[in-house]
């Protein structure tokens, strides 16, 4: 029995609800990571005795479960797409924008399947803009894929920033401090690519790659489905 299906205990003197749990755990992830959520700190914050939180609750896994779903929640669309491209398209921004919001949601992405009401109706959503499309097996090798692309994407830039904020150095400022040594190495004339792409490509912003990229895929997805 999952935790969506096992009822709640009944209210006792301090009141808690599931609704009252996640959101205390789900403030603590967002202030520290996953690692500073547990049964012990999210009853704390919620002024209840952890043992309290086991009739709600079972595992940290299924609290984990429930604040994952809890962000799908941001992520469902607010009226359906006009085709499966828009339906793609709009899903993994609002992913990305949720990750960004919600780092730890990087380190969750991509695992088993999430059987929460939430992530089944973000899931439905985006079958059903690809229904009648092509065959089922294409369709979800098409879901896969760009599935596949925001999970590296957003893990990328979710580690830079985490890099930044435990540094304290900007990506410019990271490269300003790095950028003797890799003169250095560019000058051996070892890495003639690279010094290519260092002095002659174009830096662009993490939004825009993220899209630039998504785009490829989705042209890719649409020479399959055709």
């Amino acid at each position: 029995m999952t935790v969506w299906d096992r009822p709640e205990p009944p209210a006792r003197p301090v009141p808690l609800d599931r609704e009252r749990i996640v959101a205390a755990a789900v403030a603590l992830a967002d202030e520290g990571g996953l690692e500073a959520v547990s049964l012990r700190k999210v009853a704390a914050r919620l002024d209840a005795g952890p043992m309290r939180l086991y009739g709600y609750i079972a595992t940290k896994e299924e609290l984990f479960d429930l604040m994952l779903d809890e962000v799908y929640g941001e992520i469902l669309p607010e009226e359906p797409a006009r085709d499966w491209r828009e339906a793609l398209r709009g899903h993994a921004h609002r992913t990305r924008q949720a990750s960004l919001r919600h780092q730890w949601l990087a380190d969750l992405l991509g695992g088993r399947p999430t059987l929460g009401p939430n992530a089944l109706a973000v899931t439905e959503a985006m079958l059903s803009a690809l229904d009648g499309v092509a065959d089922l097996d294409t369709v979800m090798r098409a879901v896969e894929t760009v599935s596949a692309y925001l999970t590296g994407a957003i893990r990328r830039e979710i580690a830079s920033l985490r890099a930044e904020q435990a540094t304290g150095l900007s990506e410019r400022d990271w490269q300003r401090a790095h950028g003797p040594h890799v003169s250095r190495m560019l000058a051996t004339g070892r890495f003639p690519a690279l010094a290519k792409l260092v002095h002659d490509g174009t830096e662009l912003d993490p939004e825009t790659t993220f899209a630039t990229g998504l785009e490829w895929v989705l042209d890719a997805v649409a020479a399959k489905l055709a």
